[in-house]
């Protein structure tokens, strides 16, 4: 698809256009947001608490979902830098941003 192509592009020149309107499609369409998310999250892209905040459920709540789906759900954290990010993801939950 040549509009994924020029997303990428424009990704590389205007990061923060492309992301705000990557958070609006995905505000929209939740169907699309959450197999984005589950995507993401499966592939190890973002970690549990991540994908909570993206989905606006608390991480205890998509760990039984996930469980109930039969999907593997990760706990705890691979590194120092995924640890901060689990901590801005909860603190960013707590505030109700993204």
């Amino acid at each position: 698809m040549w509009q994924l192509h020029q997303l990428e592009k424009l990704a590389k020149l205007e990061p923060n256009l492309v992301e705000e309107a990557l958070y609006q499609l995905m505000d929209h369409d939740h169907e699309l947001r959450d197999k984005l998310v589950f995507g993401a999250y499966l592939d190890g892209d973002i970690n549990l608490s991540k994908a909570a905040e993206l989905l606006n459920e608390p991480s205890v709540q998509l760990r039984q979902q996930l469980l109930a789906l039969g999907m593997p759900v990760k706990l705890g954290t691979d590194s120092e830098e995924a640890l901060i990010a689990e901590t801005f993801s909860a603190a960013a939950i707590r505030k109700g941003g993204r």
